[in-house]
């Protein structure tokens, strides 16, 4: 960390239990010399990998359904969350990893993808940086069902919609997620469909 108006004074362990939250507290030194300390509860799950699967020729994408707990505290009545394929680096790269997840979720094997950026995607809490891919596939590279893994609980339903359907999905509510309306409004402006 190379920020000379930044000093770590602790950094305290609150959980340790699936990801890591800690508590840090921290000088900043403002313009005018004066510094302040300020404290921040910062999440650290890991990085991941997202990607939104395209068929030029049918103007499809593959999109995946599954219940997020968040969301379901959080007004969302069913918990059920249409998504891009994403997961967590854990130990991969990310090519690596979003081609071993899209044949895990979507039952698509993947030869080749392409990065086209990557965000921090809730900077003011979460570490996390999400690498944001597409892929382009076809029924041929279809070999299972997806679904996700049993022993990671995953229960992830595969759907293929239009294009044009998975983009309005964006304005009637029915798509949410971040990560998903991004890469649908980058294939809206880049990609032939």
């Amino acid at each position: 960390m190379q920020n000379p108006t930044i000093t770590i004074q602790k950094t305290e362990l609150l959980s340790n239990n699936h990801y890591i939250l800690n508590k840090v507290t921290f000088d900043y030194k403002k313009s005018t010399e004066d510094s302040e300390t300020q404290t921040r509860e910062v999440y650290d799950r890991g990085n991941g990998a997202v990607i939104l699967l395209y068929n030029t020729s049918q103007k499809t994408v593959i999109l995946t359904r599954q219940f997020r707990l968040p969301t379901y505290l959080n007004n969302n009545t069913t918990g059920m969350l249409i998504e891009a394929c994403a997961g967590m680096l854990d130990e991969d790269n990310p090519i690596d990893c979003i081609i071993r997840e899209t044949e895990e979720e979507t039952g698509y094997r993947l030869s080749t993808v392409k990065k086209i950026f990557q965000s921090y995607m809730s900077p003011g809490a979460v570490t996390e940086i999400l690498h944001f891919f597409i892929g382009e596939y076809s029924p041929k590279m279809k070999i299972s069902n997806g679904g996700g893994l049993e022993e990671e609980h995953e229960h992830i339903e595969v759907l293929e919609y239009s294009f044009d359907k998975a983009y309005q999905m964006i304005a009637s509510g029915e798509i949410t997620d971040a990560k998903t309306i991004m890469l649908l409004q980058y294939a809206k402006i880049n990609l032939p469909l």
